[in-house]
């Protein structure tokens, strides 16, 4: 998965294609992410005694392949290529400035 925790991604297909936001969570098994504000559902909860019942509105997870990373100088989006440097240490580079991904 080139997409990571704390990244801004760009939504590549769905109800909120072009919109863009900073991931919440990632599930490497299932290859799905989860973007704050995007792909947003309703969820019925029922009351217990801790909380109060009712609907809630919660981000749904998206499929890894629907979002594109965006780098933070260049703006744009793209699936970043990983480079490996003398010290055996891989880094995320961006594929249009050449800009390691922090």
């Amino acid at each position: 998965m080139q997409v990571k925790k704390k990244d801004t991604v760009l939504v590549l297909s769905g109800k909120d294609k072009g919109k863009k936001g900073e991931v919440k969570s990632v599930n490497p098994s299932k290859n799905t992410v989860t973007v704050i504000g995007i792909n947003m559902i309703s969820k019925h909860v029922k009351p217990s005694q801790n909380k109060q019942g009712g609907i809630q509105k919660m981000e749904a997870p998206l499929d890894a392949s629907n979002v594109a990373v965006v780098c933070g100088k260049c703006k744009k989006a793209m699936t970043p290529k990983i480079k490996v440097l003398e010290n055996g240490e891989k880094v995320r580079v961006c594929r249009k400035c050449n800009e390691t991904l922090i």
